[in-house]
């Protein structure tokens, strides 16, 4: 198949790169020890059949090193899109339809006659709403649980030290907010700070705001976790909390919600409860809805998988999604 190629060195992955031009070129970065890298190859086997103007190329992410250090490649099957030689998406984990639907949308968008300007709209509106989700707002690398970078560990350590309330967002688990979060701000690096809406700074402001004593009146006071959640829960008409978000599900049970949800097509939010303790264990008793995922529509509890299942088998999930 002429468009499903291995990558064995790092020119050729280049080569592979220049020729595609501004088509779609999807990078698998895999290991050979790896089932679900081997899954993933056959998925990637089948798209390269519906989308021949796309290329798709299996890349051992161990045999070049160079190649994975650039792109940040901890763990396989890894997935980088590209168009024009440069990076514009990523999906971690062996998740097919999620390749799938990603390979389906960036194919198209972009085209000649495409709708760019749109999508850039598209991507401001979402990047104003993360960035209004919370009082305070922290994008960084990885999670206050998990930092993944010394200038995101230092920030929450100066964050934590003046008891500053705030809400994260991992640039790594989105590449499309990761690039258009650095055009929007017109802040080049990360982590990025927000208060109340604005781009407060990184960590070298944050440090003087510290060292000045005026953090804590640039940060909003402290609300209730009550508060915080109705914020939350009422960021969209449909809000899904889950483990993971729409370009990654963290468990089965959220990855098959998420399945069903896109079947529906209607618009939907989602929280990972993995990036924030205080939501995770706070909405247990908020709701009394003791698992997760948790699904809202218009700020009222809907239930879990097992409910969502039952209303998509009485044809009813669609009306309630919209609330009807």
């Amino acid at each position: 198949m002429a468009n499903l190629v291995d990558a064995t060195t790092q020119q050729q992955f280049e080569d592979f790169l220049a020729k595609a031009g501004k088509c779609l070129t999807v990078v698998h970065f895999k290991a050979t020890w790896s089932a679900q890298c081997d899954a993933m190859n056959d998925a990637m086997a089948e798209l390269a059949k519906e989308h021949a103007h796309t290329t798709f190329v299996r890349l051992e992410a161990e045999a070049i090193p160079e190649v994975s250090e650039k792109y940040e490649i901890s763990a396989v099957p890894t997935f980088v899109f590209f168009k024009g030689g440069e990076k514009v998406d990523r999906l971690d984990g062996a998740n097919a339809p999620e390749l799938s639907r990603k390979v389906q949308r960036l194919a198209v968008s972009g085209s000649p006659g495409g709708s760019a300007e749109s999508g850039a709209a598209d991507l401001n509106q979402r990047l104003k709403k993360l960035i209004n989700a919370a009082p305070c707002m922290l994008f960084m690398k990885g999670s206050p649980q998990e930092p993944r970078c010394g200038f995101s560990r230092q920030i929450l350590g100066i964050l934590a030290e003046h008891k500053i309330q705030f809400s994260s967002f991992d640039i790594l688990s989105d590449e499309e907010v990761r690039q258009g979060l650095k055009t929007y701000s017109n802040w080049p690096t990360y982590p990025q700070l927000y208060a109340n809406g604005e781009l407060v700074g990184g960590l070298d402001i944050v440090k003087e705001l510290a060292e000045s004593g005026e953090l804590e009146n640039t940060c909003p006071k402290a609300v209730t976790l009550e508060h915080r959640l109705k914020t939350i829960i009422n960021q969209s008409p449909v809000m899904l909390f889950m483990k993971g978000n729409k370009e990654g599900a963290r468990c089965g049970f959220s990855r098959q919600t998420l399945e069903i949800l896109n079947e529906t097509g209607v618009d939907y939010d989602t929280f990972d409860i993995l990036q924030d303790e205080e939501v995770r264990q706070g909405l247990k008793t908020y709701s009394n809805w003791p698992t997760y995922p948790q699904l809202y529509v218009k700020g009222d509890l809907i239930g879990g998988l097992d409910i969502i299942k039952e209303l998509k088998g009485s044809g009813d999930l669609v009306s309630v999604l919209k609330g009807e």
